[in-house]
């Protein structure tokens, strides 16, 4: 399925768990404040924006965001919270639009980039978030770790989170880095409702030589927002790269 086939207006509609999940103040309080501080005192451009999850609180917190969004419907979403003016948003691939003027960040969070589907369209993502960044600005991507130690020999499949009400679970195309990430709601009764969604993985050093094909330099990479050391343990990081400054 393509990308805006996905994230059509049941997902939007289901986006949103105020409070909780990826919403919850612990996880996105964190990611706010740190891209505040990379933001400095300049503009911010989110790359697949989504329903605003952390666009609307950054912008709260004084700093000029622009968005890009392949998704009509997650665009809607957004616009029940901000208008036009507050929070501009560009139509299109995150690897391909481009949205008017510079930036001093661009930022693409929750795993997002994964979204795209080859090595190709993620190098151009790269290359996308270069062309809006002044000198010396930053790219700061937040991603998951790829879990293959988990996965048994010969086994396709790992169950990465079970809880009440909910099983999360990925299966694996090791030779393309695919996997299809299976979410599964339900209650008490017999029935359960399922959300899938394809990505390419992307493994921490794969991603360093991505940013230095678009002339990014490595700056830190932490294992949460609020800057844990990264470690072998690690099940996801949060990497900021920078453009060197004119000389």
């Amino acid at each position: 399925m393509r990308e805006d086939e996905i994230w059509d207006v049941d997902a939007a509609q289901r986006y949103d768990t105020p409070g909780t999940g990826m919403f919850a103040p612990e996880v996105l309080g964190p990611t706010v404040d740190r891209l505040v501080d990379l933001a400095g005192c300049g503009r911010a451009l989110e790359l697949a924006i989504g329903t605003g999850r952390v666009a609307v609180p950054l912008a709260e917190r004084g700093v000029p965001v622009t968005g890009i969004e392949l998704s009509v419907p997650m665009v809607d979403r957004l616009r029940t919270k901000v208008d036009e003016a507050r929070i501009p948003v560009i139509l299109g691939d995150m690897a391909t639009a481009r949205a008017p003027g510079e930036y001093s960040l661009v930022y693409l969070v929750f795993n997002t980039i994964s979204n795209l589907l080859t090595q190709s369209e993620q190098v151009a993502c790269f290359r996308n978030a270069a062309r809006h960044l002044s000198p010396g600005g930053r790219f700061v991507i937040e991603l998951w770790v790829p879990e293959l130690r988990r996965l048994p020999p010969g086994q396709p499949a790992t169950v990465w989170q079970s809880e009440p009400g909910y099983i999360g679970l990925d299966t694996y195309d090791v030779l393309r880095q695919h996997i299809v990430s299976h979410h599964f709601h339900f209650d008490s009764g017999k029935q359960a409702q399922l959300f899938r969604s394809p990505h390419r993985y992307i493994w921490p050093a794969e991603l360093d030589l991505m940013a230095e094909l678009a002339g990014f330099e490595l700056e830190h990479r932490y294992a949460d927002w609020s800057g844990s050391e990264l470690t072998e343990e690690s099940r996801s990081h949060v990497s900021v790269y920078r453009l060197p400054t004119d000389s």
